[in-house]
Parts: structure tokens; sequence; C-alpha cells
């Protein structure tokens, strides 16, 4: 088993920058694939990225490609989330997930999760 536990987020002017932390206990970091989601209230849950453990190569939803980064750093295990440019409609809460297996958008095939963050982002 692996324990996910995000730091980061908060309440932040459109147009600026927030880095989302997701550090990992339990086991090893680096044999996991890592995920991000975002939930906004009323809508369903969202894939925003994912970097798989092999080499961590990278995969972005369309809204948010260009403007975050995600990114691992397997020597610390934490997994990071980097949001620039952000705006009203990534105003949300933000969930890490990670699994051995798994490589993807489907958080349905996701086995571990963080605890969430809410992320605020004002017009």
């Amino acid at each position: 088993q692996v324990q996910l536990v995000q730091s980061g987020g908060g309440l932040v002017q459109a147009g600026g920058s927030l880095r989302l932390s997701c550090a990992a206990a339990g086991r090893t970091f680096s044999s996991y694939n890592m995920g991000w989601f975002r939930q906004a209230p009323g809508k369903e849950r969202e894939f925003v990225a994912a970097i798989s453990r092999s080499d961590a190569s990278t995969y972005y939803a369309d809204s948010v490609k260009g403007r975050f980064t995600i990114s691992r750093d397997n020597a610390k295990n934490t997994g990071y989330l980097q949001m620039n440019s952000l705006q009203p409609e990534d105003t949300a809460v933000y969930y890490c997930a990670a699994d051995r297996r798994y490589y993807g958008s489907r958080w349905y095939e996701y086995g571990y999760w963080g605890q969430g963050t809410h992320v605020t982002v004002s017009s």
C-alpha cells in the first residue's frame, strides 16, 4: 500500500500560479504511476495529467496542456503539479492518485488517492 498526502492549493487570482504536492509513504514511490484529477462543484471528476513510473512520460488533458506541468521526484517520494496561467474554470478540488499498473486518464483505474486540496481562482 501507499499513502498519499497532498499539500499546496489555495486561493489565487486569474493568471496566477500554484504548485500542488503529493507525498507518498509506505512503498517506493518510483514503483507507481501517478495522476492528477480535479472535481468542480456539481461536476464529475476529470483527468488533469499523468506521469509514468518507468520513463516519466507525461500525458495531459487538452484543457491544461501548455499551462500545467506534472513532475515527480522519486528521491523525495513526491509528485508535483505546477499550475500556471490559472483561470476561474480551473477552480476545483484537486486529487493526486497512484497505481502500480495503470497509467492514463481513467480515474477509476487508480488504486490510491490523496485527500484532495482546494484550488480557487478568482477573476
